[in-house]
């Protein structure tokens, strides 16, 4: 069969969370003997016109919208929703936030499985507007879908209430970090276990001024790192910075493999402060790589990591947790194994990648079965 994934810049991966398991899926389907075809998003070219080439057995479709930012981004997947109608298989698609497309594939009879990813609308950075878009998407993409599929339980059960069907539950995976090159830490003048990481979007609900305040705050030799980018012309960003202490650094976004994974596998602990969402794919990602997680204490975060982490819920309870992280070894130890515990649970990609590869073509299976008959 072949499916067709949507939603995502495309692969190999460079932007995040869904594009690292587009390919992720993409390349598994393909051993499997599948055929994919993944959309991808250019930000340069002759606007309006298709590319097409193959990368590692993939098939890729690549589309320049007009515009630029959001507005580019509703464009491409409009453009990739008109096309993907001339295309045989089933269709993947990863977000929900232009899921009133999808209406136009359920009329031609398509068969869409959508990942219902976090709950956007309640972001705290978006408009008005804004939330009542992904609100509107959300409720029609739950109903749309012939299986919408949540990455949580919680995003499951919220899912639920706005949906007349059942949500297929299968979480984000990651691979596990066992080895790394120290040399790599060099570059940012650190040494093994003695600093502490974030590695997220430096917004509000991120908590990422509550974690370098709190840090700030504390008499220590060790080092914050929080990676991400950040605008000069952004207030929050700047209120951040102001707040830092000489000892936490802001190396900037980072997107080569081999440094991040040198700054998780080598962190004293892995700072998590999200307030939303669903399988994170950071915190997926920390426990792979054994991290202490020191996370914002909420119902998404502690079922992902599991009850044997740090979790906060004020600068207080940061400030108590940083003073046992930053000088107690033995619970550190016993944080670590139920890290690597926890991720061989639920969050192996090859696990993960079986089970959607299940989910597609039992689906597809049934509505092949069905057709014949009719």
């Amino acid at each position: 069969m072949q499916i067709n994934i949507m939603g995502t810049r495309g692969i190999p991966a460079a932007h995040g969370g869904f594009e690292t398991f587009a390919e992720e899926l993409a390349l598994f389907l393909v051993r499997q003997g599948h055929e994919v075809l993944v959309y991808c998003q250019k930000d340069h070219g002759e606007s309006g016109a298709w590319e097409e080439d193959h990368w590692r057995g993939i098939k890729r479709r690549f589309f320049a919208p007009k515009s630029l930012g959001p507005r580019g981004t509703i464009e491409f997947d409009w453009a990739c929703t008109r096309d993907v109608l001339k295309q045989p298989g089933v269709d993947l698609v990863l977000g929900y936030n232009t899921a009133v497309f999808s209406v136009v594939q359920r009329l031609r009879g398509r068969c869409v499985y959508m990942n219902m990813d976090g709950i956007e609308w309640k972001r705290a950075k978006w408009s008005l507007w804004a939330k009542a878009w992904f609100f509107l998407n959300e409720v029609i993409g739950a109903n749309i879908a012939n299986v919408p599929i949540a990455d949580h339980p919680e995003i499951a059960r919220h899912v639920r209430k706005r949906c007349l069907k059942n949500p297929v539950m299968i979480p984000y995976g990651a691979n596990p970090i066992e080895h790394a090159d120290e040399i790599a830490l060099s570059e940012f003048g650190l040494c093994k276990d003695s600093f502490l990481v974030s590695i997220a979007r430096i917004e509000p609900e991120n908590s990422i001024l509550e974690l370098v305040r709190a840090f700030s705050s504390i008499s220590t030799e060790k080092k914050l790192v929080v990676l991400g980018r950040f605008d000069d012309d952004n207030p929050y960003h700047n209120s951040v910075k102001k707040a830092a202490s000489e000892n936490v650094c802001f190396p900037g976004a980072i997107y080569d493999p081999e440094k991040v994974s040198a700054l998780r596998y080598f962190c004293r602990a892995y700072l998590h402060g999200h307030q939303v969402g669903g399988t994170n794919p950071s915190l997926a990602e920390a426990l792979g790589a054994g991290n202490v997680v020191v996370a914002h204490s909420n119902s998404f975060n502690r079922w992902v990591a599991g009850s044997d982490q740090f979790y906060f819920s004020d600068e207080i309870e940061l400030r108590e947790i940083f003073e046992i992280v930053l000088s107690e070894n033995t619970k550190l130890a016993a944080a670590r194994h139920a890290a690597k515990k926890r991720h061989a649970e639920d969050f192996l990609w090859e696990e993960v990648l079986v089970q959607y590869e299940k989910l597609l073509t039992t689906q597809f299976t049934k509505r092949q079965v069905k057709l014949a008959k009719t």
